[in-house]
């Protein structure tokens, strides 16, 4: 398996050199992970045994770290499960808008997510079954399989609605053949498009001289929403590529593998380092910003709600838990817990940063 870490370390001075737009998360982010693994010094207070272990950079486009904070941001999403048939509801950008979306991506992607869950919260109060607030957590994507720049919005959305003036519980009716419906897609598209074209010129911003007129929206149905979590936690803390799926770096070339999505076989794109790190960066999202956002009766606002709704129906929240605390430092010697005293990490240089094009990472 090669580490990211060590691909930084031999293409970072061709990246910056060739690249030399690059935004300060991005920088940000190599500087944190080319040092991932690094040296602490754990020291047990029973018995004064010292050991050197590598420490964690704790970035969430890293895919070594923050496996724990993926796993109860799971958690939490499970133990807000609701009694209804849960489905992914998926808008995707088109291709005309990305370049716009690059260009200002805290303001587009906040307007994509905001855009998104009001499509679905005006379906689900003008539907007939439905009449009420809805619910959904959404997630920000900003890559494709093959690691194209891709943004789009993944939903996990109940097929219900809660009716605070009437306090009822409704839920969506099923289609045999189907395996249950929620909304139309074309239907979805429509507002979906108009309601981001509104809020983008709400912004003051220009829009392209062309634009698609018809958009992509997908949604299926997903049974009880485990799985499709589980797909969500997946990118949300551990970056937009597995360690071993980068399969080799040779002459200056780096090779990973991708599953392709209709035929689920395994696809493999080779490219030189330095763009290899380039397409991995432009998925590191702005400072500060929050890719996954909980809407409706699904907020945690909301959390009384939803614990009377389980309560209602039987269901036990923690029942599909598998709590796990975070891993702790054990002394080889004893076995007592250890405890960090000393860190060493290696100074940073700080080039000064400017936005990268997308213009320079096509180069």
């Amino acid at each position: 398996m090669i580490r990211l870490a060590s691909l930084i370390a031999w293409f970072e001075a061709e990246f910056l050199a060739r690249y030399r737009n690059v935004l300060p998360s991005q920088l940000k982010a190599l500087a944190d992970m080319k040092v991932c693994r690094t040296s602490a010094s754990p020291h047990c207070p029973a018995c004064d045994q010292r050991l050197l272990v590598p420490r964690s950079c704790g970035h969430r486009s890293c895919p070594h770290c923050q496996h724990h904070e993926s796993q109860r941001w799971l958690e939490r999403q499970l133990a807000r499960q609701v009694p209804a048939t849960y489905f992914l509801v998926t808008f995707t950008l088109p291709a005309a808008l990305r370049p716009l979306a690059w260009s200002h991506q805290r303001t587009l992607y906040d307007r994509m997510i905001r855009a998104s869950w009001e499509t679905l919260r005006t379906f689900a109060r003008n539907d007939r079954h439905l009449q009420g607030e809805a619910g959904a957590i959404a997630v920000l994507h900003t890559h494709s399989r093959r690691l194209d720049y891709h943004p789009h919005v993944h939903l996990v959305m109940p097929g219900a609605a809660l009716d605070t003036a009437k306090r009822l519980w409704r839920t969506k009716g099923r289609r045999r053949r189907q395996g249950g419906y929620l909304f139309n897609e074309k239907a979805l598209a429509k507002v979906f498009r108009a309601k981001l074209l509104a809020a983008i010129t709400g912004e003051g911003l220009a829009l392209p001289p062309s634009y698609p007129t018809d958009w992509v929206v997908d949604c299926k149905n997903v049974g009880r929403g485990e799985k499709a979590l589980v797909y969500l936690g997946r990118y949300l803390y551990r970056g937009v590529i597995q360690e071993r799926d980068i399969l080799a770096c040779e002459n200056g070339q780096v090779t990973f593998r991708y599953r392709e999505a209709k035929q689920k076989q395994w696809q493999y794109r080779t490219l030189p380092g330095a763009e290899f790190l380039a397409l991995f960066l432009q998925h590191v999202l702005p400072k500060g910003f929050r890719r996954t956002r909980n809407f409706g009766f699904l907020h945690p606002n909301s959390q009384r709600a939803i614990r009377l709704l389980q309560w209602l129906f039987g269901l036990d929240p923690k029942r599909p838990l598998v709590s796990r605390p975070r891993p702790q430092l054990t002394c080889p010697a004893c076995g007592a817990a250890m405890i960090i005293v000393r860190t060493r990490l290696p100074a940073r240089a700080s080039p000064a940063p400017t936005p990268m094009t997308k213009e320079a990472l096509a180069m």
